[in-house]
């Protein structure tokens, strides 16, 4: 996954709550409730991130959450009709989700976790399919992974030492 240096400080990020579990933890003297929350953040713009924060009260967890996400940004490469520049499928564990490049007017087809991330990294055209697992926190993840994998046009021709023209046809 391609981690470059996001400065969250100068992005308008919107932040959406995927999931929110309550788990316990069983000691001596009983059970401990704590709250999970697994939150998406993203500019609209082709950065998109995901964060986990855990607490006491949802709130907490929340904003935990989004911390951890602001930290996790990174970049998606989009095309000139708010798709993406290629097929891929994005891997986490044992969640894959296969990404396929749309063209206008297809609109976002994708399942939850997956729509989640894809409206918020600011995608208007692609198609998904969640293969594997569906735990919503690898979904989501892989679908992260897949993203930031995806290669411009520039960025090909670039490592091949070749001209965009060139790669393009």
């Amino acid at each position: 996954m391609r981690h470059e240096i996001i400065d969250a400080s100068q992005l308008e990020l919107n932040d959406k709550v995927v999931s929110i579990k309550r788990v316990t933890k069983t000691t001596k003297g009983g059970r401990n409730m704590r709250f999970t929350a697994l939150v998406v953040v993203g500019d609209g713009q082709g950065h998109v991130g995901a964060g986990l924060g855990k607490a006491v009260e949802i709130p907490e967890a929340i904003r935990k959450g989004k911390e951890d996400a602001v930290k996790n940004l990174v970049t998606v490469a989009l095309d000139e009709n708010n798709s993406i520049q290629h097929d891929y499928i994005g891997k986490f564990g044992s969640a894959e989700v296969l990404l396929k490049r749309a063209p206008e007017g297809t609109g976002v087809i994708a399942g939850g976790p997956a729509r989640v991330v894809c409206d918020l990294a600011g995608i208007k055209n692609i198609r998904t399919k969640s293969l594997g697992s569906n735990n919503k926190q690898n979904v989501v993840l892989a679908t992260i992974t897949g993203l930031s994998e995806v290669k411009s046009p520039e960025e090909v021709a670039a490592k091949r030492g070749k001209d965009v023209k060139e790669i393009r046809a």
